[in-house]
Parts: structure tokens; C-alpha cells; sequence
């Protein structure tokens, strides 16, 4: 009877390593999920072969997609950095996977928390909502949004902008009544470098911005020409939007985020849409498609997509 790869490595967990049992139960549980996930039989003989850094990569990101804990996800690295080199030295893989990756991935458990590798090293991504959590955040904003509390309709028709657009913080405050085309549905914005660009957005963000614009602006703006003005009229700071946004997600219930999480929701659901990286990168303001390319970590569900059509194993 063929002994799965499962007990072989547990058995060496407990009498080489000599883990407890509940260190045992959790690798061995974290190594079933993995196989599990690439569509691998552990009672296969070539089972160990199925951990690839592309492959480690795609269950790291599904796993924070779901809402993995980040101890869970270190823990998942851990278990995948042993496995690894036991199976290289036991003969079961070709290659130690994580020695191979040069640290890229097993070195790193932030990989697989959202943070990416770089050259110059890790970057933290922003937390960022899904598709549901975004429509329930605007929903909320919209239906706070009265005639008699302007300043509730200039929320909603910022959420709604920034969450259209993709644009940063910095540049929504500093727009101006005329960088608005209502009738093109675009939107011309002042990015980095003095850079302009010009953005497109839709109907729901047409809509917020016209009943703040024709109906709620101009009980607020005093002597400006700024497109979002604060309580006492004049152009609004961008600590003001940061607060809004982390009380409308409270009030919304979905998880916490600040304005550049809703900025990379934006440009998560964009390629969960089957956007062009490029028109992307346009969209976002970025110098260098490198800097779009980080977005793509987190689209887990693209990711297992591309690796079950892609992978002889999957």
C-alpha cells in the first residue's frame, strides 16, 4: 500500500523534527490544502512535485482572499518552506522549490499578505474591498446622501469618483469645478510630476457628481473653484476624506480601508474585469507598468484561473 506524502512528512515532523502534535496536524492540514488546491493526489508518487513558486503563490493569494489571518499565512509559508526542502532531500522533488525561488516567496510570508517583492525590497499593498464590499460601501453613501446635509452628498460623490477613476486622494482634493466632463464622463486630473491625464468614469459617478455639483456645492463653496469643498467652504483636506471614508466603511460594515485601498479596489476589480494592464496603467497615472503590475498579486481569483487553465496538473 503506498504511503501518501501527507504521512510521510508528518511522520518525519514528529520523529525527526519532533514536533507536537498540534504542529503536525497543522502542517500536515496546510500541506492537504495546497495539493488540494493544485488538484493533487498525495498518495500520488510525484505529489511533492506540484510545489512551484507560481503554484505557492496562487494558494498564498486565495488564501487572503478568503480572509486568511496573517499568522495563518505565515504559518502556510512555514509549512511550505519545510515541505519543500524535506522533499528535495528525501529524492520525492527535483528541486527545493523555496531554496530555488531565492527567498522570493518562502523567505518573504508577506508575499503572501499583500506585500510584494521588489528590487529594492517589499511594499505593502493597501487592504483593498471586493466587488460586493464596494457596492455596499456606495450603496450606503448614497442613501445617507439628503439635500439638507451637503456635506453627506459631497461623500457620495467622492467615494463614487475616486472608486470610478482609481484616482489618488491628493488629486480628488485638487480638482477643480471645471476638470468635471459630464457630458464625456471624464474627468481631467493632475498626477504625479504634474502629469495630466484624463480619466473616464460612469453613470453612477455622473450622477453623485451632479446632484453635488448643481444641488449641494454651492450652499458650501466660498470663494473657491475647487470641485470638493469642506464644511467651511474652502478646499477640502485630504485627512477629511480619509476620515469619511474609514466611518462610511464602518457604517457600511465591510472591512476597513483607506482612500488608496479604494483606489487599488479600483484597479483590482479592473483587471478582475478583463482590463488591458496598460489602459490600466493610464487610467492610475503610473510612470512605469511595473508599478500597475503589483495589482495583479491580489487578483487571486484571476490567478487560479490562469494557473488551472495553464498547469498540466491543475
Amino acid at each position: 500500500m503506498t504511503t501518501s506524502v501527507l504521512d510521510q512528512w508528518g511522520a518525519h515532523l514528529r520523529h525527526s523534527r519532533g514536533a507536537s502534535a498540534h504542529t503536525v496536524r497543522a502542517y500536515t492540514a496546510d500541506l492537504a490544502a495546497f495539493l488540494a488546491f493544485t488538484g493533487t493526489d498525495p498518495a500520488d508518487p510525484g505529489a511533492a512535485s506540484a510545489l512551484t513558486l507560481r503554484a505557492a503563490r496562487a494558494w498564498l493569494a486565495d488564501s487572503v482572499a478568503r480572509g486568511a489571518a496573517r499568522s495563518t499565512v505565515s504559518r502556510h509559508v512555514a509549512a511550505l518552506r519545510n515541505f519543500s526542502a524535506w522533499a528535495h532531500r528525501e529524492g520525492l522533488a527535483p528541486t527545493d522549490a523555496a531554496a530555488a525561488s531565492e527567498n522570493a516567496l518562502f523567505g518573504q510570508p508577506e508575499v503572501g499578505l499583500g506585500i510584494t517583492p521588489g528590487f529594492g525590497g517589499t511594499q505593502r499593498l493597501p487592504r483593498v474591498v471586493d466587488q460586493d464590499e464596494a457596492a455596499a460601501l456606495l450603496e450606503c453613501a448614497r442613501s445617507r446622501a439628503s439635500a439638507d446635509d451637503p456635506v453627506s452628498v459631497r461623500d457620495w460623490a467622492i467615494l463614487e469618483l475616486i472608486y470610478a477613476t482609481g484616482i489618488r486622494v491628493s488629486e480628488a482634493c485638487s480638482l477643480t469645478t471645471s476638470s468635471i466632463d459630464p457630458a464625456a464622463l471624464t474627468v481631467r486630473v493632475l498626477g504625479k510630476g504634474d502629469k495630466e491625464r484624463t480619466v473616464p468614469f460612469g453613470v453612477p459617478a455622473r450622477d453623485a457628481l451632479d446632484q453635488w455639483t448643481v444641488r449641494a456645492r454651492p450652499s458650501l463653496a466660498v470663494g473657491t473653484d475647487a470641485l470638493f469643498v469642506g464644511a467651511k467652504g474652502g478646499p477640502i483636506d485630504p485627512r477629511v476624506v480619509r476620515a469619511m471614508i474609514h466611518r462610511m466603511c464602518a457604517r457600511a460594515g465591510v472591512r476597513d480601508i483607506a482612500p488608496h485601498g479604494l483606489r487599488h479596489s479600483a484597479a483590482t476589480h479592473l483587471l478582475q474585469g478583463g482590463a488591458d494592464l496598460r489602459a490600466v496603467q493610464e487610467i492610475l497615472g503610473h510612470s512605469s507598468l511595473a508599478t500597475t503590475q503589483r495589482y495583479t498579486h491580489v487578483d487571486a481569483g484571476r490567478l487560479s484561473d490562469v494557473y488551472r487553465r495553464a498547469h498540466p496538473r491543475a
